[in-house]
């Protein structure tokens, strides 16, 4: 191993040559010494010695220039570049760590690959940008305390789920997580965001798991309520502030993204490690997705990221008998809409016809509520009665005659007066 010349003497090492030197010349005591290089009086005796017999190469550390041992061999760099390169191209360091530890057998640290993907232009250093404030809000105590839920409308899937044209669909992914836990709870693949997937998400969610005591949710900003997979978003908030409310679950709207940072923050996870994890699955449909959400992504998502709560125990509630019984009346689109004089009500281009026999009295007038399950059934409700129907066929429409068009002649009226120039013109001509 080639040892260290002068050459390579650093700042530090040449000021301690210099006052070891000033020692040994009797310039200043051991002790002056000691208090210039910060070291004690006994370690100066030993330098003192060490200057003697080898002098310069004495105040070098002598594992200057030898490598670590930790050192890298590069068989093993251009190894795990070569797989980063072919199949990890586009992920996050840490997420190429781990998939090299897990399907290569190659184990290093993160910022190992981080500083060898920046070097291969792999990966792009985040610049830091100027941090808004905002006060920080401390974890619910209890699991079950507050679930924070959004949907993410994403190309999931990539190129490998196209439209008839070939171009990428975009998917929507409803989840929520727990606030205390940090764990994700439930998550799907939907194809929109609309009242009748919320709907379904939360009726599997509650029948699953339970009722949390509160659910922190988006407000819907304009672009999710004009999204062109969501065409009934813009009731949402309205039709769920109303079902949470019959189950005695608090729903609180969130004025902005960072005061829900936490499922915010999951999507954007979400979007870098689901979106890879399904395609080295070779996943291509909602479908297959959300069995793989469930019983292999989640569960290792969950022992990976969830935190011990800062209080023991589980604060969601079972339903009610009273609750099981109307789930499905709770999880439905509400409208009203008024009986006709014929007993009969129009409702979204359907006309339906109300039998004679009726579990309550029913008048003309009255307002009737219009239930839309998640089915797609319609059922009509008068006070907690539900009526009976008839669904009528379509009512012809009207003709319309076409009315000929009448073109109208005009005659001329007009006529020149005697002294008009032309008249005198054709008097004078032979």
């Amino acid at each position: 191993m080639p040892m260290a010349t002068e050459a390579t003497l650093t700042k530090r090492e040449e000021e301690k040559l210099v006052v070891i030197n000033d020692c040994l010349s009797r310039k200043i005591t051991k002790a002056q010494a000691a208090t210039i290089l910060g070291i004690s009086t006994r370690q100066v005796k030993r330098l003192k010695s060490k200057v003697r017999e080898s002098g310069t190469l004495a105040v070098i550390h002598r594992l200057k220039g030898r490598q670590s041992n930790h050192h890298i061999e590069e068989t093993t760099k251009d190894k795990a570049l070569t797989v980063i390169k072919e199949k990890y191209a586009d992920f996050k360091p840490t997420f190429a760590t781990e998939k090299l530890a897990e399907n290569h057998n190659i184990h290093i640290s993160y910022g190992t690959t981080r500083l060898w993907m920046i070097e291969e232009k792999l990966w792009k250093p985040r610049k830091q940008r100027k941090a808004t404030y905002r006060s920080w809000r401390p974890r619910k105590d209890y699991y079950g305390e507050l679930q924070q839920f959004d949907g993410s409308y994403h190309y999931w899937f990539e190129n490998r789920f196209v439209d008839a044209d070939g171009y990428p669909i975009e998917v929507c992914l409803l989840a929520s997580i727990d606030d205390a836990a940090g764990k994700i709870t439930r998550a799907e693949f939907s194809s929109n965001e609309g009242i009748i997937a919320v709907f379904t998400f939360w009726k599997g969610y509650i029948e699953l798991i339970g009722k949390p005591v509160a659910i922190y949710l988006d407000k819907f900003s304009t672009y999710k309520i004009n999204h062109k997979a969501a065409v009934d978003n813009k009731d949402l908030l309205t039709q769920f502030q109303r079902a949470m409310g019959q189950l005695d679950i608090n729903p609180i709207p969130a004025n902005s993204p960072q005061a829900k940072g936490r499922i915010e923050r999951l999507f954007k996870t979400l979007q870098d490690r689901l979106v890879k994890e399904l395609r080295l699955e070779n996943i291509t449909n909602p479908d297959d997705s959300n069995k793989f959400l469930k019983e292999i992504f989640i569960p290792k998502f969950n022992e990976k990221f969830t935190v011990i709560p800062a209080k023991e125990g589980n604060v969601h509630r079972p339903l009610l008998q009273g609750e099981k019984e109307d789930i499905s009346h709770i999880f439905s689109i509400h409208d009203t809409r008024r009986v006709n004089l014929d007993f009969t009500i129009q409702f979204k281009n359907n006309w339906y016809q109300l039998t004679e026999i009726q579990p309550t009295t029913v008048r003309p007038l009255m307002l009737v509520l219009m239930e839309t399950w998640l089915d797609g059934s319609v059922h009509i409700i008068l006070k907690d009665f539900e009526l009976a129907f008839i669904l009528l066929p379509e009512k012809p429409k009207k003709q319309r005659i076409k009315q000929p068009i009448i073109l109208t002649t005009h005659t001329l009226n007009y006529k020149p007066p005697p002294n008009h120039p032309w008249r005198r013109y054709a008097k004078t001509t032979p």
